[in-house]
């Protein structure tokens, strides 16, 4: 049986070293394309590219993760940058945005994680959070906290329960964008995740990092539609 391809968006960065190189690099932490391999799909990596291109990417693939990663350029929700929002990631901002909406518009099932929530957020017209405090307690470590499903939604026909999930973030959804709708929320109130209603094709946005835990639903989810 043909497994999916599912198209995973990498990062970009000036300098990565393996051996005895260090070079300019497009990487992706081992976790995503193995949380797709036990999901039961085929991983292939996204490198930035011309956004011009993205249409005929996303042609080839079953399914899209856009994946974590740097803070949103604020100039891309319209605000301007605070103190504590990282350096910006152009190519990566504009790549998968253009990814995204040649997602949507093509139907294809599409499952964006923390950052590729908030990029699926900002691509629809939503805003975010800057700054939050307590979902990122130790810089470089992975923490954990509950999210409670929405009832009823996309999300909790996945995960129905409460669950403990990894999470390491700074930023959340603000305003939410044309159509999405709350899934799952923290304790605190924070936005967890977020789907287009059904209707519009599988489209889930989750906030924590489901590749740096032993939870395979939700990627099988997608895994499954793009079947």
């Amino acid at each position: 049986m043909t497994r999916p391809l599912i198209g995973v968006s990498t990062y970009l960065e000036s300098g990565a070293r393996w051996g005895v190189w260090e070079l300019e690099a497009a990487l992706l932490p081992v976790g995503y394309p193995r949380l797709v391999q036990r999901a039961g799909g085929l991983a292939v990596m996204l490198p930035p590219d011309d956004p011009r291109h993205a249409a005929a990417a996303v042609a080839r693939l079953d399914g899209l993760v856009i994946a974590g990663g740097p803070d949103v350029e604020p100039v891309r929700y319209g605000a301007e940058r605070e103190p504590r929002t990282g350096p910006p990631a152009p190519e990566r901002d504009a790549w998968e945005l253009a990814l995204i909406e040649a997602a949507l518009a093509a139907g294809l099932p599409l499952l964006g994680i923390c950052r590729g929530m908030q990029l699926l957020n900002v691509a629809l017209g939503g805003t975010l959070v800057q700054h939050l405090d307590g979902h990122a307690e130790v810089v470089g470590v992975f923490g954990e906290h509950a999210v409670k499903p929405v009832p009823g939604s996309l999300y909790a026909g996945v995960v129905p329960e409460e669950t403990s999930v990894p999470s390491y973030h700074h930023q959340a959804v603000d305003r939410l964008g044309k159509g999405l709708v709350p899934s799952a929320y923290a304790v605190d109130g924070t936005v967890e995740a977020v789907e287009l209603p059904s209707g519009a094709g599988w489209v889930l946005g989750v906030q924590w990092h489901p590749e740096m835990g032993q939870d395979v639903r939700v990627m099988r989810a997608l895994v499954e539609a793009a079947g």
